[in-house]
């Protein structure tokens, strides 16, 4: 049985920054774990620009990005394997994966981090009626073969649903010639951030149809066309708005789901609202010394945050196999108010505070010229005014571990309340 310090299960941004922070603290014994043929991740097929704008202070694009974060895990000596996939995880650390060179190998680590990130819902999420011709796509499917593969993947197509991915490949079909004829969103806003919207689909008059949805797919060999209708209050096709748009292709962006088969089968607690684990100030799961970050615990907006979680999670690691976590001291637990979809961390082991600790959150709906009220078991601590909230886009909120430390505090709770 090979044995590690530390096993990071994922070679995408989280794995790699979680990685090197960890070495950068005192660990020695790392292995990176990664099932694709190339560390990086998804970052290798958005070759578009945008990333790095707060980890860097340039823009990169995300390839350029992940070979920061390869070449600082070359330079520090970690090891990683490739083309391999990690199989299960039991709850005394050791980690079953299988490769083309090794064979079957267990590999017995004292302390775990899980970055496998995220995958997209697929047309079976949504039950759409239709047959099952090609020409049906995931955005993200889409993307790799016409960024890595070199494939394209039709020439007149629509998008349904308007995640960051969607919104990017309408762009990108359009640059290399497609006709992109429409993007639809199920909620009376799109589902991806406003940069985009403006950048990829106003700068090129796609249309964005809100409150609409595809209702049928048309086509036995190839997509020949879909049916798209207009959405009541309660997201329900209204009778007679059918609209039928002739298409060879059909891309669904219709969100992410944490990556955590591998998490359940672990035994590791997982929160329902953002279908990742639990964790807490330290990104450390329901099982002792497994770790967890990026997208894997919840879906961040922009690299640069899932990086910042990450060496968080990679510096607790560390410290954890160095015996330095503390984990007898209060704990406080973080409680998703009104308006809040969820907050991470789910608890705040006050002891492990070092300067502030963010709270990342999304909220349930839109919001306009509202504040985000902060209460320490129901005492307010703090309160942002905000001219905007969209759930698309993620809250940081700051709280300064000061305020925390030696108070008797059990709960604290962040809430959406009109000015």
């Amino acid at each position: 049985m090979l044995k590690y310090d530390i096993v990071v299960i994922g070679g995408g941004p989280a794995g790699l920054a979680a990685a090197v922070e960890a070495k950068k603290n005192g660990a020695d014994n790392i292995l990176v774990i990664e099932r694709d043929r190339e560390l990086g991740g998804i970052l290798q097929q958005c070759i578009h620009n945008g990333f790095g704008l707060h980890e860097f202070k340039e823009e990169l694009t995300g390839p350029e990005y992940a070979e920061r974060f390869i070449d600082q895990l070359k330079e520090q000596g970690i090891e990683y394997k490739l083309d391999t996939m990690v199989i299960d995880i039991s709850k005394d650390k050791v980690v079953s994966a299988i490769n083309t060179v090794d064979g079957f190998v267990n590999i017995q680590a004292r302390a775990i981090i899980l970055a496998m990130g995220c995958r997209e819902r697929t047309r079976g999420a949504v039950n759409v009626a239709g047959t099952r011709p090609a020409g049906v796509f995931s955005a993200g499917t889409a993307q790799r073969f016409i960024n890595m593969e070199g494939y394209m993947v039709g020439k007149k197509v629509v998008i349904i649903g308007s995640g960051d991915i969607g919104l990017i490949m309408a762009r990108r079909l359009t640059l290399e010639g497609a006709k992109v004829l429409a993007v639809t969103a199920r909620s009376p806003y799109a589902g991806g951030l406003t940069r985009n919207v403006v950048q990829c689909l106003e700068d090129y008059n796609i249309p964005l149809l809100l409150s609409h949805n595809i209702v049928k797919i048309v086509g036995k060999d190839r997509v020949e066309g879909v049916y798209i209708a207009k959405l009541d209050s309660k997201k329900r096709p209204i009778p007679g708005t059918e609209e039928f748009y002739e298409c060879d292709t059909v891309l669904f962006s219709i969100g992410l789901i944490p990556e955590n088969e591998l998490s359940v089968k672990a035994g590791i607690q997982i929160d329902r609202n953002t279908s990742g684990p639990i964790v807490n100030e330290s990104m450390e799961t329901s099982i002792d010394g497994v770790f967890a970050c990026g997208n894997v615990v919840h879906v961040h907006d922009l690299v640069d945050f899932v990086t910042e979680e990450s060496r968080k999670a990679g510096k607790s690691a560390a410290k954890y196999v160095k015996n330095e976590l503390k984990k007898d001291g209060p704990v406080i637990t973080n409680k998703a108010g009104n308006g809040i979809s969820y907050i991470v961390p789910h608890k705040i082991g006050v002891e492990n505070l070092e300067g502030k600790i963010d709270l990342l959150m999304r909220v349930r709906n839109v919001y306009k010229d509202v504040k985000m009220v902060v209460k320490a078991d129901g005492v307010t601590m703090k309160e942002i005014k905000k001219k905007h909230l969209l759930p698309a886009e993620m809250e940081i909120i700051k709280i300064d571990s000061d305020l925390l430390s030696g108070k008797e505090i059990t709960e604290l709770s962040v809430s959406i309340e009109e000015v």
